[in-house]
């Protein structure tokens, strides 16, 4: 049987199939835009998935359903080149793709799932025993549980583990009588589900540096509170604070603090509002902060501080010279697994504009993912060259619907 002539729109579409069947953190993530051309520095408007308020009773309460809406901006275009041969454009398309679109489209997946993974830095959740690596479905159901105290959904929960963790609890999940999960683990790196998350392993798990925090911060200065409308779509305060090592880069953007007696809250409020939880509310550091001289120091974190009201976030104000902790050594790295519901991250993927100056070229959409494939003569060189290009950008939409593990 002769081959078929390889054309850019074969290629094309066999380097989406592969893309999207490379992906990983990336195929389990909020994908619903408006779909449109981009070019490197655009904003694009996505919607965020509508919530709901309960109301207790009988009588209807009807509210207004407003599909929130949240910019994106489209900075990260990525690519890959090679040589095209003549002799390439007559192989069977199973060994074109085998032998260049595959290869290819595993790195440009690779490259996405880093940059999500990277958003573990607006996730304020967090659980797990720093230096510790996660070992058994114990760590596991702690990023279920928090998930529940936090109300997330019950369905689309997903856990990434980083190669150490991951092999160590497939592991103990084969040693259980669960055939599915032990198949999955030993075949495809999927793990299964466990305690409620679909979980995987994965080389894109983001290592986290704390910052170089020293000496006995404390809060400076007590009503350090905001409110959800002073606070807006950043969903984020102004912590004043003092008694850090002076003159000092002392937290790095992703850091987790805790305030001495500010407990977390139930999301979902009770009979007589939103009750505390066990455990202290966890701030995320938003942007690295470096103290003065005096060993003052004024942090961004998030969530915004908010005492009271529907959108409450903490059972109390800070207290004046209330303890802050930081989790984690000075100095110290540690694997940020990663839980999440779908709808905590987005990954905006637009159909690339086409050069006019480029006759062999296509470009293939479907699902949220997009790719473009053009070839070209260098007649400098006298070479064909192909480039796959992908233009995206991501984006927590929900960081309260996460939670990290980490190791």
């Amino acid at each position: 049987m002769a081959n078929v002539i390889i054309t850019p729109d074969i290629i094309a579409k066999e380097a989406l199939i592969q893309l999207e069947n490379s992906l990983g953190m990336a195929k389990n993530v909020h994908r619903d835009y408006k779909t449109e051309f981009g070019d490197i520095g655009d904003t694009v408007s996505i919607r965020k998935p509508v919530k709901f308020n309960v109301t207790d009773g009988a009588t209807l309460s009807v509210q207004d359903v407003e599909e929130a809406k949240t910019s994106l901006t489209i900075d990260k275009q990525k690519h890959v080149g090679w040589k095209f041969t003549s002799k390439d454009m007559t192989l069977t398309v199973e060994e074109y793709s085998e032998r260049y679109i595959k290869p290819a489209c595993i790195a440009l997946a690779q490259k996405v799932d880093v940059d999500l993974h990277g958003l573990y830095t607006k996730v304020w959740n967090n659980v797990g025993t720093p230096g510790t690596t996660p070992a058994n479905y114990a760590a596991v159901s702690d990023v279920s549980q928090r998930m529940d105290e936090m109300a997330v959904p019950m369905d689309r929960r997903y856990l990434m583990l980083n190669p150490g963790a991951g092999h160590t609890i497939a592991g103990t999940a084969t040693a259980l009588y669960m055939q599915n999960v032990a198949q999955s683990a030993y075949r495809s790196g999927s793990i299964g589900e466990i305690a409620g998350l679909e979980t995987y392993k994965t080389q894109n798990v983001q290592v986290h540096t704390v910052g170089a925090h020293g000496g006995t911060p404390l809060v400076n200065g007590g009503s350090q509170n905001d409110t959800y409308a002073a606070s807006g779509a950043a969903n984020e305060s102004s912590l004043i604070t003092d008694g850090w090592t002076t003159s000092t880069a002392v937290l790095a953007a992703g850091d987790v603090i805790t305030i001495a007696g500010v407990f977390a809250v139930n999301p979902v409020p009770g009979e007589s509002g939103k009750s505390a939880q066990s455990y202290l509310q966890q701030f995320v550091v938003k942007s690295a902060a470096t103290s003065d001289g005096s060993g003052n120091a004024t942090l961004t974190v998030s969530p915004a501080i908010i005492s009271s009201g529907p959108q409450q976030t903490v059972s109390a104000t800070p207290a004046d010279d209330a303890v802050i902790t930081v989790v984690g050594t000075a100095s110290t790295a540690y694997p940020q697994n990663l839980g999440f519901h779908k709808n905590a991250f987005a990954l905006v993927m637009c159909p690339m504009e086409m050069p006019d100056g480029a006759s062999w070229k296509a470009r293939e959409s479907k699902d949220g993912l997009s790719i473009r494939v053009i070839k070209d003569y260098d007649i400098t060189n006298d070479e064909e060259k192909i480039r796959m290009d992908i233009l995206y950008g991501v984006k927590d939409i929900y960081p309260d619907l996460a939670c990290r593990l980490v190791g």
